[in-house]
């Protein structure tokens, strides 16, 4: 397979690596190293993402930490004057890997203020005066906010999934050296327990996983998909799916796992397809993709039961 290698809305996965430097293994494999790829939700019965059944960033990034063998300071909460301090002293040791934070008040990006933002996470690098200078992997090196601008996205009251304004991540050392390929391999037991539904995590109301999901996403389409879901998917969903799973399959080939490799492609390759029917308001063939979709979650699970035993 021809692997793809561009841009992409891949923050948190980005901003690790930056936080982790030379230490760092490539994006891709920390994508996958968190879980994402392994599930599709519909969240509330409403919000289309292709992630697992009560999987949300935060979790994948200690996920992802633990298996690379990297240990730091996460903190959250408190008052917004006592974030900005934390986030001055931190940042004067070392680079902090902020979020989620709310994406529509991060006013350096066009189009800012907006209430359909969502989540993002960003890396500061400096707080000096009035001033935070972070790096935002939506294509933005050494953006600048007011403070106070910065710990209003900060708050991300608007995230769902985060249960504590101010969440930041400092100190980061790694305690054990790990190669990519020893922690994917590790990663792998929680991949097939994200494929059967197994996590644990509270999900809103009405929240459907896997074909389920899929299925239930796909009569929705049949009907007429109502524009906001129509933007968030053609804007956000299907890009960042048909990445991470493309990225899955690549690391699965790495371990010679080429049966679960190939369910992971042709899984990438139909999330990819959704693209120019969203665009072009081709809602039946949308439906039809998705429906494609639906068994291929199980048959992934299968086929990594069968090649890791």
């Amino acid at each position: 397979m021809t692997h793809y290698i561009g841009s992409g809305p891949y923050c948190y996965a980005n901003s690790l690596a930056m936080v982790l430097g030379e230490v760092a293994p490539p994006p891709a494999v920390i994508e996958v190293l968190t879980g994402s790829p392994f599930g599709f939700e519909l969240l509330g019965g409403a919000l289309p993402l292709f992630d697992p059944y009560g999987w949300d960033p935060d979790l994948g990034l200690d996920a992802a930490l633990r298996l690379l063998g990297v240990r730091c300071e996460r903190t959250s909460g408190g008052t917004a004057e006592e974030a900005e301090d934390r986030l001055r002293d931190r940042s004067a040791r070392g680079p902090v890997l902020v979020g989620p934070v709310d994406m529509g008040l991060l006013l350096h990006q066009p189009g800012t203020p907006s209430t359909d933002g969502g989540d993002h996470f960003v890396v500061v690098v400096e707080t000096d005066g009035g001033t935070v200078v972070f790096h935002d992997p939506h294509g933005h090196p050494y953006a600048t906010l007011p403070v106070a601008d910065f710990v209003a996205a900060w708050e991300a009251r608007t995230v769902g999934y985060t249960d504590a304004p101010y969440v930041m991540r400092a100190g980061f050392v790694q305690e054990r050296h790990v190669t990519p390929e020893e922690a994917l391999r590790r990663s792998l037991p929680e991949a097939r327990r994200w494929l059967a539904g197994d996590g644990d995590r509270p999900v809103p109301p009405g929240t459907l996983g896997g074909a389920e999901g899929l299925e239930a996403l796909a009569a929705r389409a049949e009907g007429g998909l109502d524009a906001g879901t129509r933007a968030f998917m053609a804007y956000f969903a299907v890009r960042v799916g048909a990445r991470r799973l493309g990225d899955a399959a690549h690391c699965l080939e790495s371990l010679g796992l080429s049966g679960a490799a190939a369910v992971a492609a042709g899984q990438s390759r139909l999330a990819g397809s959704l693209q120019h029917p969203l665009v072009t308001a081709d809602d039946r063939a949308v439906a039809k993709l998705l429906r494609r979709l639906a068994p291929s979650y199980e048959r992934l699970r299968t086929a990594l039961a069968s090649e890791t035993g």
